[in-house]
């Protein structure tokens, strides 16, 4: 997939494509770079995990940001399907039930498997031997993307099992919270000052609390720099939010019905 492919002078995006360009870039960015990697060290279906976990992850942040959080349109959303921004195929199968967290289409593809089945990481936890507790798809990385109570959180164990949309969302209700409580102690700190110069006192000093930070922010922008943002966003992401309730915005409870 192109860098640029995106870009404005090539077809205009819609409306609101803005707000999620600059993750879809970085993952780009990221992915290339994966590529261009040394697999010295690595098993050969290794070296595919982070093409799989990418994949995953961006289509997981344009499915979320519209299915879950509402914040695009269906026109963004569309725009990001037509020119294969993301795997339509694997949304498609989000949509059916017991496949809401499904790694990558390969792994319920019986002809890739011996005896006909699927991937270990279909399995339930429950339902594994003590020895296929920890076990991964050898193609994917996934340690388990079966439905249900259970499972894991991060279906990869690593940054690329984050949930993205949930993580930007977190991550700017923050940054509201922040400038909020910056407005609210300059009004506070104007309050004593002029309270001091009537009382012809002297400048009052005031703690800078930081123990709620949500730790450094990444390079690239895009991923939990610390455990409580991603603890936020884990929240965010299994509650979901009923953000917005213009019809362009909400995708209406037909569509996510599937037939059986």
């Amino acid at each position: 997939m192109s860098a640029n492919r995106w870009d404005p002078k090539a077809k205009k995006p819609p409306k609101g494509f803005n707000s999620l360009a600059p993750i879809l870039s970085a993952l780009e960015n990221e992915l290339r770079d994966k590529v261009r990697e040394s697999n010295a060290g690595k098993r050969n279906t290794e070296s595919m995990w982070p093409v799989h976990q990418i994949n995953w992850q961006r289509s997981r942040y344009v499915y979320d940001m519209y299915y879950t959080h509402h914040k695009i349109s269906k026109k963004v959303y569309d725009y990001c399907i037509k020119n294969k921004l993301v795997d339509a195929a694997l949304i498609a199968k989000w949509k059916k039930t017991g496949y809401e967290r499904l790694c990558s289409t390969y792994v319920i593809n019986s002809n890739n498997y011996k005896f006909g089945t699927t991937s270990i990481c279909r399995v339930p936890l429950k339902d594994r031997s003590p020895e296929q507790m920890t076990a991964q798809d050898p193609t994917t990385g996934c340690r388990g993307c079966a439905s249900g109570v259970g499972q894991p959180r991060n279906i990869f164990g690593n940054k690329y099992g984050q949930n993205l949309a949930a993580v930007q969302i977190a991550r700017e209700k923050r940054m509201e919270e922040l400038e909020r409580k910056r407005l609210q102690e300059e009004e506070e700190e104007r309050a004593r000052e002029d309270a001091a110069e009537r009382a012809g006192e002297g400048d009052s000093e005031t703690d800078d609390d930081s123990d709620d930070d949500y730790g450094p922010t990444p390079a690239a922008g895009v991923w939990a720099g610390g455990s409580k943002l991603e603890l936020e966003s884990e929240r965010l992401a299994e509650g979901g939010e009923n953000e917005g309730d213009d019809d362009e915005y909400s995708p209406s409870a037909k569509k996510l019905k599937t037939s059986s």
